[in-house]
């Protein structure tokens, strides 16, 4: 997972989940990397959303890394059933687990790519003493719960402390985490997220919210203009 590529990652929250297959096919056929799945559980936050049935239904459709988020607690019983639905990673907030050392082995255990959700006011110092076993860093630009929210500008600070912290792992270790940024992405602010020290990018309204039943591929223009600005 070179740090040295750009990811982006739409979110099937913003998806039409009566066309979810179909949606997942023509998002990736436009050029996204990765399906990010929001798993909300209506009590770590206030809203519901999808399962692991779901996750092992669009398994077959794409061959793409399907990037689960458990906003979840408590997180670890639902972990094995998501790797056996065909997560490839797992991320979890530190909120949701009683032994953050334990569910992030039991994620790599159960052969997935494993990593930390940091909400906008969560410090990282969550990351002193698990960077080895951490593939994955997540930050949340916005307060989890619901799509289309608008991006927390603090959290270009905190995106330039997260690059420091795995710069300086990476240094010393030779091993590369990604730094995920989730909420309020827009093709206007894609390119200072970046520069910030983001790498992979979650986009839900911005991408699935640009189709409508006139252009339904209208998303391949803004994954375009996406690339376009973090290229430039």
């Amino acid at each position: 997972m070179s740090s040295t590529k750009y990811l982006i990652a739409p979110s099937i929250l913003s998806a039409n989940f009566a066309k979810l297959g179909e949606e997942i096919s023509n998002v990736i056929a436009s050029g996204a990397d990765w399906i990010h799945f929001d798993v909300m559980d209506n009590h770590y936050v206030p809203n519901l959303t999808i399962g692991p049935l779901v996750c092992e239904a669009i398994r077959p459709i794409t061959k793409a890394v399907i990037d689960v988020h458990l906003m979840v607690k408590p997180v670890d019983r639902i972990i094995p059933d998501f790797a056996k639905a065909g997560a490839n990673v797992i991320t979890f907030h530190p909120e949701g687990s009683e032994h953050i050392d334990r569910t992030l082995g039991l994620i790599r255990e159960s052969g997935c790519k494993a990593g930390l959700v940091f909400n906008p006011a969560t410090p990282l110092d969550y990351l002193d003493y698990v960077m080895d076993k951490i593939d994955v860093i997540l930050l949340m630009s916005v307060n989890p719960g619901f799509g289309g929210q608008k991006f927390i500008p603090s959290t270009l600070v905190k995106l330039a402390a997260a690059r420091q912290r795995i710069n300086a792992y990476t240094a010393q270790s030779g091993r590369e985490i990604r730094l995920e940024v989730d909420g309020g992405v827009t093709v206007g602010n894609i390119a200072e997220i970046a520069n910030a020290g983001a790498d992979t990018f979650v986009a839900g309204s911005a991408v699935f919210g640009a189709a409508n039943e006139r252009d339904p591929h209208r998303y391949d223009a803004v994954i375009a203009q996406m690339r376009a600005a973090l290229g430039a």
